[in-house]
């Protein structure tokens, strides 16, 4: 029945049977994306802050510095792995390699959120060193200068100037993150580009769904991409701003009082 049809009726006919389904995979791979993306920058900032924390060779402690220097050979590792490799072997080594190995079981879903935060985070963790680094150094000076410990002054001055920085960046990670979530249907997460296997193996169809898959990844990334643009704009307020004359300040007051 379906030989006989064209192209774009064995596209309307895919879609009536099975839209729903190619709704559900589209929902599944942008929640993995998007609570992954959350959740690998957590671990980028915290990994980055790490990373940028001054040592003082002669003010700061043995044990601090010692432990500094263990720390950035662990992230330092952590960072090579998981840019070095591919998620999809991520993801074996992950779901079947730690049963077998640690005797560790982990579920689909877990191991899935698992290894796109991680992969994520190893991104971001050189992208927030970058962006913490990018800021002027007389912001850490000033904020100082005023009385803040390192830590107030990275989180209430130096880190929202990083985000700022940073934003394209983690839109970026975002987007691809949409994308390479494909790379799960290994380990049968129920994904969009997992339905498209099931459609294309059940009707013969491949042509045909990957038409569709991909004006559904296409149509999601888009619509991130500017999305995350109107929050860069948001971001970086107005071009111009009015200044008001204390003089009018003054007398606006003077009337309300009276």
């Amino acid at each position: 029945m379906i030989s006989d049809m064209n192209f774009f009726e064995r596209i309307l006919y895919i879609l009536e049977r099975y839209g729903a389904s190619y709704l559900k995979g589209a929902g599944t791979t942008l929640l993995i994306a998007i609570v992954s993306t959350a959740v690998g920058c957590i671990i980028g900032f915290a990994a980055g802050v790490v990373q940028t924390i001054p040592v003082d060779q002669k003010r700061d402690s043995f044990f601090k510095r010692i432990l500094l220097r263990i720390l950035r050979l662990i992230l330092d590792i952590y960072v090579e792995v998981f840019r070095g490799t591919p998620m999809i072997v991520q993801a074996v080594f992950i779901y079947y390699g730690l049963s077998q190995m640690c005797n560790i079981q982990l579920g689909m879903w877990q191991a899935a959120f698992l290894v796109v935060s991680v992969n994520t985070g190893a991104y971001m963790a050189e992208s927030v060193r970058g962006g913490i680094i990018s800021v002027d150094p007389g912001q850490m000076e000033g904020a100082k200068a005023i009385g803040m410990n390192h830590v107030q002054a990275m989180t209430c001055v130096i880190l929202p100037q990083a985000f700022r920085n940073i934003l394209p960046q983690i839109g970026n990670n975002l987007i691809i993150n949409i994308k390479d979530t494909s790379v799960l249907s290994v380990i049968s997460i129920v994904d969009l580009f997992f339905v498209h296997k099931s459609v294309a193996g059940a009707l013969y169809t491949y042509f045909e769904s990957a038409t569709i898959v991909m004006l559904i990844y296409l149509t999601m990334t888009v619509v991130t991409s500017r999305l995350l643009r109107l929050l860069e704009v948001k971001l970086d307020g107005s071009d111009n701003y009015e200044m008001t004359d204390t003089m009018d300040i003054g007398n606006q007051l003077g009337k309300k009082r009276s």
